[in-house]
């Protein structure tokens, strides 16, 4: 899905792309292309465009379809709505080094099968296995809401992580272009970020970041959890390889955006084997990450029935081991997360990462207002 526009995307409507086909969905029929098909057979419309509308069609459709606008963009469903808060707390269990995130996005075209985001989906009434991939919500406004609350004396300025509940920059973002005005938003108030993410389409903002870094601490996490790329054929099938990952890592780091490699996740008697971390890290410090940072699987409700659906076709007999390994809880067992963990640290010691680290230092006065183009 491509989007040509250069206007900020939170004071502009949507745009479809030449040649894309795009659906709008009203209750009791489908709009396309000038079209209107209901009840098995087609009526011209008057115009090339359509009314929308928020009315929903009855209990029998998803919760989040009776509140959103909805849009298909060659087989995606896209829902606009209102965001009802932009920043959310992060949840302890998720072992990410951020308290705060705020998300474009709910739900993610890479269809990760590992993603702790899916179970998500469920409260709006999607599923969180097959609709997490091909269901996206959008949150429209978001920019608009997150300086609001950047702007609340309420608010004490803690880093924020962007990302934690779908990519920022998977493929929607090319069409929605939200994340710059976030940035923008972000910037203006001098507010820490990091940019978490598997895409190249984040180095389509790459100016926005070198801006924003001179009034604030700005950030990068790519997600390489391992780099076979059978593997990641298997289980991230969206996304793109893990060498081009660590290519976007590189790009930032030479670009003064200090950028990491979040080592997430490790998929215990898969990828945590001594000859896969180490190629992981190894790859990792090649391409100049400035941290490492392991996160082992976790498996939520939501996530634990994909994920294990999986495992069962693939590695019926891992599955004992892992029922071993989680019990009835979300996360892995205590001494086995610490290996882990000691493992990466030490390996990350041996590659020289983290050792380089550059100290960030205000390049503008933050009273002074941005003007990023």
């Amino acid at each position: 899905m491509r989007r040509d526009a250069t206007s900020r995307a939170e004071d502009q409507p949507v745009a479809r792309p030449r040649g894309q086909q795009q659906t709008v969905r009203q209750p009791g029929k489908t709009v396309q292309a000038g079209k209107t098909v209901q009840a098995g057979k087609t009526v011209q419309q008057p115009g090339p465009s359509v009314q929308q509308s928020l009315v929903g069609e009855g209990p029998a459709r998803p919760r989040i379809e009776r509140q959103a606008v909805t849009r298909v963009f060659d087989g995606i469903t896209c829902y606009e709505v209102p965001a009802r808060a932009a920043l959310e707390r992060v949840p302890e269990a998720a072992e990410l080094p951020f308290a705060w995130g705020a998300s474009p996005y709910r739900g993610c075209e890479s269809g990760c099968g590992y993603c702790t985001a899916r179970r998500g989906h469920r409260y709006l009434g999607l599923d969180p296995g097959r609709d997490f991939s091909t269901k996206i919500v959008v949150k429209t406004d978001l920019a608009r809401r997150l300086r609001r609350e950047l702007d609340s004396p309420r608010w004490s300025g803690e880093p924020v992580a962007l990302g934690l509940t779908g990519d920022c920059y998977q493929p929607a973002e090319e069409i929605y272009r939200l994340m710059p005005g976030v940035i923008r938003a972000l910037a203006e108030a001098a507010n820490p970020f990091t940019v978490l993410t598997k895409s190249p389409l984040v180095l389509r903002d790459l100016d926005l970041l070198r801006e924003a870094a001179k009034v604030t601490q700005v950030g990068a996490l790519v997600s390489v959890g391992f780099v076979d790329d059978r593997l990641r054929r298997a289980v991230e099938p969206g996304a793109a390889t893990p060498q081009r990952r660590l290519e976007i890592c590189a790009t930032l780091n030479e670009a003064g955006i200090p950028c990491g490699v979040l080592m997430a996740p490790i998929l215990p008697l898969i990828t945590d084997s001594t000859d896969h971390l180490l190629a992981t890290v190894r790859r990792a410090a090649e391409a100049g990450a400035v941290s490492v940072t392991p996160v082992v699987l976790r498996l939520p409700a939501g996530a634990r029935e994909w994920y294990m659906g999986w495992l069962e076709r693939e590695h019926p007999g891992l599955v004992p081991r892992y029922q071993a390994l989680y019990g009835r809880g979300q996360v892995a067992e205590d001494g086995y997360r610490r290996r882990i963990a000691e493992q990466v640290r030490g390996l990350a010691e041996t590659y020289g990462i983290g050792r380089d680290t550059r100290r960030w230092r205000r390049r503008r006065s933050p009273t002074r207002q941005l003007a990023l183009v």
